[in-house]
């Protein structure tokens, strides 16, 4: 049983961040993102349009840009909240995801 341990043990580690996160879930990154890319934003399709601004997301190896985009609010008032990466001191860094508001 000992010998499966670390053979276990990797498994688990290397396929937990490519696995989907729950809601609560976190999957912590111990290498902080990167910094991210100034995009040029394009014209906007309509003045309803919300710019979301690209961010660096973890693929389970490596960070991975996502790039910006324009987006309809679902709602009139609707307001857009970025994404953003967190540091936890003992854990690593853990993203959280934009919404709307």
């Amino acid at each position: 049983m000992k010998a499966y341990l670390p053979v276990l043990a990797f498994t688990v580690l290397t396929l937990s961040p490519a696995l989907p996160a729950g809601a609560g879930t976190r999957i912590y990154v111990r290498i902080g993102p990167p910094v991210a890319i100034v995009e040029t934003r394009t014209v906007a399709p309509s003045p309803r349009y919300v710019w979301i601004a690209g961010y660096h997301r973890w693929d389970g190896r490596a960070y991975v840009w996502v790039p910006g985009r324009w987006e309809l609010p679902p709602a009139h008032r609707a307001a857009w909240v970025p994404g953003h990466w967190v540091h936890h001191r003992r854990n690593g860094w853990y993203w959280v995801e934009g919404h709307w508001r």
